[in-house]
């Protein structure tokens, strides 16, 4: 099956929020046809498709996840298993900012984070830089921390970067990103100078299939539920 029926099929699989017993065996015999990379192209299509949806109908946010795990789970029914690794850092001192700067740098396609806030210029410019090398970056926050003197938040979206963020008297307190939808990094660790210089925080980088898929279905139904800022 060629790229264009695919992307049909997902699209018309998408538009009920299902995948019928059909396609889940069409979807299982291209496992069996494509190798492993093609495979998770396909896996991030399906994310791609699901982001559409949930932008033109945030409602149905729910039933469009629910659509995409199913894709997901028959699709990586067919890739062999792979290594998880996970890897921890701690702060005060440099090791939680320069492994997120790190894993910014080799981000090649998708950079999605979900902060409270962002004011260390070191982290700020390496997301940049993925903006500029033709990366995709979304950003979610914290609507009352975007005021703040010295959060770059703003500076990012005028840069083109699109932003989102809640509104209400709670906080958007999450400190999570996601690197090409294969890696998480997630932990206490603010994207500040204090965090680095000052708190005991934690950071947490992992692999693991099932933590990106959960933590990339969360982003989404806050991307669709916040405003553009």
């Amino acid at each position: 099956m060629d790229f264009d029926s695919l992307d049909r099929q997902l699209r018309d699989s998408a538009q009920d929020r299902s995948l019928s017993n059909e396609e889940r065996s069409v979807l299982r015999e291209l496992g069996e046809e494509l190798p492993p990379d093609r495979l998770r192209f396909m896996r991030n299509r399906a994310f791609d498709i699901a982001r559409e949806q949930i932008s033109a109908n945030p409602a149905e946010a729910l039933p469009v996840l629910k659509w995409v795990e199913q894709v997901v789970r028959t699709l990586d029914a067919n890739v062999g298993p792979v290594e998880t690794l996970t890897s921890t850092y701690f702060s005060p001192g440099d090791a939680c900012m320069q492994r997120l700067r790190a894993l910014c740098a080799s981000a090649r396609k998708t950079l999605d984070i979900c902060v409270f806030t962002i004011s260390d210029d070191r982290l700020s410019s390496v997301i940049l830089d993925a903006h500029k090398r033709g990366v995709v970056v979304r950003i979610i926050s914290d609507n009352d921390k975007v005021y703040d003197d010295g959060n770059d938040i703003r500076r990012l979206h005028e840069s083109a970067i699109p932003v989102k963020v809640d509104h209400s008297e709670y906080h958007m307190h999450h400190k999570f990103a996601l690197f090409d939808g294969k890696q998480l990094a997630n932990g206490s660790f603010n994207w500040t100078r204090t965090a680095t210089e000052h708190n005991d925080e934690n950071l947490v980088v992992s692999n693991d299939p099932n933590l990106v898929r959960s933590f990339a279905q969360q982003f989404e139904v806050l991307w669709g539920r916040y405003k553009a800022l």
